[in-house]
């Protein structure tokens, strides 16, 4: 097996992706927990989970979000990576939504926190003393 030279491997580790620092207030992954954790991003990832849905499908299965906000939402997930958007080439227009792998991984760890929300609600909302 052949070595790598020193100067190799430190330009390797140059180009790298370094993790990111939610705490750090110039990371970008800053702007990625953001996106995720919205009020509406959670929402919109947890049901993606369930397939491909189009736009009107998903505004309804995200009760309360309008049109703009639901955009926005799509908008930021898919320039983050986390979901797919697919327009295909018919009359009317039919735009599709699905997850990508990082968006799936992504969505299943916030399915996780949503179902122990739902399930744990009455020892939420009731007084702790």
């Amino acid at each position: 097996m052949e070595k790598t030279s020193k100067s190799l491997r430190a330009a390797l580790a140059r180009h790298v992706a370094r993790p990111g620092n939610v705490l750090a207030p110039d990371c970008p992954s800053r702007a990625v927990l953001s996106h995720v954790t919205s009020r509406w991003g959670v929402l919109v990832l947890v049901v993606l989970l369930g397939g491909m849905h189009r736009f009107s499908q998903l505004r309804k299965e995200v009760g309360g979000v309008s049109e703009k906000m639901l955009a926005q939402t799509l908008v930021a997930l898919e320039g983050d990576g986390f979901v797919l958007r697919t327009a295909l080439p018919v009359i009317p227009p039919h735009v599709e939504y699905t997850l990508t792998p990082l968006g799936r991984e992504v969505a299943q760890r916030l399915e996780l926190l949503v179902d122990w929300i739902e399930d744990n609600l009455p020892r939420i909302i009731t007084p702790q003393v």
